[in-house]
Order: C-alpha cells, then structure tokens, then sequence
C-alpha cells in the first residue's frame, strides 16, 4: 500500500483536515399545486441528523462527533475487507477524509449511514485496484471447475456456515482466504450487497460473483473442519 500523505492517527482522533408545463388552470379554478418534495432523508437518529446538519454547515466539532459515531463500524469494514490492520487504519482515516471533504455533497436520498458505507466501500476497492487485485486468483486456476464439483444453488443459505461456530475460528479463516474471495465474502455474506451490485461495483459479471463466494465459503468449510475450535490470539 502506498505511503498515505496524511499521517496515520489513532482511530480515536478525528483527521484535522477536514420544468414540464402544467396544464392551464380554468378560468374559475384556483390555481393548481405542484407537488413540493419531501423532507430529505438524513438520518433516523436525532443525535447524528443534529451533527450531520451542523458538520454539512462546516462545524468541525459536528463532524467529530459523526467520526466518532461511525469510526468503529467503518474500521470493522475495512478490516474484514483487506484482512490487515495497519491498512484498515489507513483505510478507515481515508474513508473519514473523503467524507469531510464530501459531506455537503450528501443530499438525504438514502440514510447517511448507507451512504458512508458506500463510500468507506468505494475507498477500500480503489486502493484493491491500486494494489492490481485481480478477482480470479491465482490458486482458483489451478482448482476444478465449479461444475466439476456437488452442486449448490446460488444465494441460499449455507447451513454449514450458520451453526455455533466459534467466531474467532470464522474470522481467522476468512482473513485467510485469497483477497479475490475473500472482498465478495464480505460484500455479499456479510454486508448483505446482492451479486447485481457487487457486479457492478467490481466490473465484473454475476456469474463471476457467483462463482467466487462459492469458492470462498468452500475454502471456509475446508477451514473449519480442519481447526474447528481453534482460538484466535488471547
């Protein structure tokens, strides 16, 4: 990852840079009413609607506090989609920079919290693209074809996945999947993107997203049946 030129800070410190016509009325009619739009929809928290308007109006105290409401779960992101600390620390702040610099750009057509989700995403993949991370992976060549192998329908739940499995033992084997799985892992499985839309926040087609998370959540079960109670670092 190349050497950010913003210094990396602890998470708990906030970056300091921060017509149609109408129809004619008659002549004994009143006037006709345009429909006027609604309210934006900013956000359904009072707390953050408060700082969010105050931070798009450049209070710099506001925006510190929408940091500090969205920095652990913006980190989380980050850290489930490159498997790598120092670079989701370096993620997290860059996606908090675009954000300060982007803010008054948001117009309320979705939560905030979507939209910075969106946006912490989009941060995240532009430095993937940077680093050449192509989504079909090295070790995929070398494996059998998905129709080689039982089949599995698309988009269902993995019941193998969903049972009591020890969570560390889970995030440890999905840091370790090649980065190419594991991005469409963390996209569709957890963060809940359907493959349409991973699709096109990849370029690549659905059937190559369909195709990688069945990859991925094959490698998973290979790694949970081989150390399923293994315990993460105490």
């Amino acid at each position: 990852m190349h050497q950010s030129r913003f210094p990396l800070r602890p998470l708990d410190s906030v970056p300091e840079q921060l017509g149609g016509g109408m129809p004619a009325p008659l002549a004994d009619s009143s006037p006709p009413q345009i429909p006027q739009p609604g309210p934006p929809v900013l956000s359904s928290n009072p707390v953050e609607a408060d700082a969010l308007a105050r931070a798009q109006a450049g209070d710099h105290h506001a925006f510190a506090q929408l940091y500090s409401l969205h920095k652990r779960r913006i980190y989380s992101l980050c850290l489930r989609m490159v498997g790598n600390i120092s670079e989701a620390e370096d993620l997290t702040q860059e996606a908090f920079l675009q954000l300060h610099r982007k803010i008054a750009t948001f117009r309320g057509d979705s939560a905030f919290s979507t939209w910075l989700h969106r946006m912490a995403i989009n941060v995240v993949l532009m430095q993937l693209r940077k680093k050449g991370l192509s989504l079909i992976s090295l070790d995929e060549a070398m494996e059998p074809a998905v129709e080689e192998r039982p089949g599995r329908s698309f988009g269902e739940p993995d019941l193998t996945l969903s049972g009591a499995i020890d969570r560390m033992a889970l995030q440890k084997a999905i840091d370790e999947l090649p980065s190419g799985y594991r991005l469409i892992f963390v996209l569709h499985d957890i963060e809940g993107y359907e493959h349409n839309e991973i699709a096109s926040m990849l370029d690549c087609s659905i059937g190559n997203s369909k195709s990688q998370l069945h990859k991925a959540r094959l490698k998973l079960r290979a790694a949970l049946r081989i150390h399923p109670h293994e315990e993460g670092p105490r």
